[in-house]
């Protein structure tokens, strides 16, 4: 039953609405808590985002070739890899804030505003300042170590997708 559900159209639907179901609930969380979030935070909801679409792409294609299989699982795991690595930077930030100065600086809208995209990116994924605050925990975990479990669980669930397809 499980082999039949990996190959169907849902198992990719359902990357989709997990990726976009983990930046809602990134929103709810912001706005129940009145958190405000950093460069890093947004980066890692953008990277999200992406996954949720390459999910979607995959889900209305539906490949059946092993050509597109192996592509779509490709781009999901590359994409949650960067994630990850977005993540794992959060967090070096998080357990070094005392080591180092941190400062995150202005806000990312005003960066993108304010100059050109270049820029802005390099602002944005330098992460400083309030990326080293620990606002909010569950279980113990900071916003970017369940960042990286998620972003490690999707990158294996794609690869577990592609496995079960060709």
């Amino acid at each position: 039953m499980l082999n039949k559900f990996l190959a169907s159209r849902l198992a990719y639907f359902v990357g989709f609405f997990a990726s976009f179901g983990l930046v809602a609930l990134a929103l709810v969380i912001q706005t129940q808590y009145k958190l405000e979030p950093c460069p890093l935070c947004i980066s890692q909801r953008i990277v999200f985002i992406g996954l949720g679409v390459l999910f979607l792409i995959a889900a209305i294609h539906h490949p059946q070739k092993p050509v597109w299989v192996k592509l779509y699982a490709l781009l999901q795991t590359l994409t949650a890899l960067g994630g990850a690595g977005v993540a794992i930077r959060h967090w070096y930030l998080q357990v070094h804030k005392d080591e180092m100065l941190v400062d995150c600086g202005v806000g990312f809208d005003y960066m993108f505003d304010n100059f050109p995209l270049r820029k802005a990116l390099t602002l944005v994924f330098r992460g400083t300042g309030d990326c080293a605050t620990i606002d909010w925990t569950f279980l113990g975990l900071s916003i970017p170590q369940l960042a990286l479990i998620a972003f490690l669980t999707v990158a294996g669930y794609s690869v577990l997708l592609a496995k079960k397809r060709i």
